[in-house]
């Protein structure tokens, strides 16, 4: 019930300067308590007029914070929902993009592919030509095969034991010539060691010893081919060499005459 107008009625006393605790308790305890007192109601009435507003301020803004807290609780709740909806939308795209790489990668594989192929079929196309034209030569080479396979027969047959010059004589100047005269087809430029031996087996003939020279690779051919016992002179020892290192592994056994 202090109010300002009780407060300032009380204040000429409080300027008194008799009007303390000490003057009052030389008077009477009890005046001394009751002096006490009205001075502690007037400070209770200044600091309470401060501190109602405060306090009224408190609940306002304690409303204002519970309705905020509200609001927040409500605002967290839709974030958490748009939360979810967000990763499972992030989950679809990670997938898109996973099936976009790998489609991307199976294009640019299938390209590589495309690529690959086309390069092929266009060197195919540049192997037309060769294919018919080869077509071509192997019909022509079959016509021509009945004379091919007399010359090489002969060769294996006859020219074993005979040198370059002669072997030339017998292939060039005599059979050709009566291949011609019987009217037998054959290549002009037959090459007898393409015809009866592959390049493998002559590197591998060089590897155990065999010169490479044409007359040394037709000795070659006549040792492994011919069905008659070859006769070599070896002055070198080049031949000799070589049929012992050809023929170690079927443990050939040499006599030193």
């Amino acid at each position: 019930t202090i109010n300002d107008e009780t407060v300032e009625l009380v204040q000429p006393y409080f300027e008194m300067e008799d009007y303390t605790l000490q003057h009052g308790k030389k008077v009477c305890g009890n005046v001394a308590g009751l002096l006490s007192w009205t001075q502690a109601m007037v400070v209770f009435y200044g600091v309470n007029r401060e501190v109602l507003p405060l306090k009224a301020n408190l609940a306002k803004q304690e409303g204002r914070l519970k309705i905020a807290n509200a609001e927040k609780d409500k605002a967290q709740a839709e974030l958490d929902e748009k939360q979810a909806e967000l990763d499972k939308v992030q989950a679809k795209f990670d997938a898109a993009m996973k099936e976009k790489m790998d489609l991307e990668n199976d294009a640019e594989t299938c390209k590589r592919k495309m690529q690959a192929a086309s390069a092929l079929i266009d060197g195919l196309s540049g192997e037309k030509v060769r294919w018919t034209q080869q077509s071509k030569e192997f019909k022509s080479q079959i016509k021509r095969l009945v004379g091919d396979i007399l010359l090489c027969t002969g060769f294996l047959s006859y020219c074993g034991p005979f040198n370059q010059d002669f072997r030339n004589l017998l292939l060039k100047d005599l059979w050709e010539t009566e291949l011609r005269n019987h009217k037998i087809p054959f290549s002009e430029d037959l090459n007898l060691i393409a015809m009866l031996v592959d390049q493998p087996t002559i590197s591998e003939w060089n590897l155990q010893g065999l010169p490479g020279d044409h007359l040394s690779i037709q000795n070659g051919i006549i040792v492994t081919k011919a069905s008659r016992y070859p006769l070599l002179v070896d002055p070198q020892t080049q031949g000799k060499e070589w049929v012992k290192n050809k023929e170690q592994d079927n443990e050939l056994q040499v006599n030193s005459v």
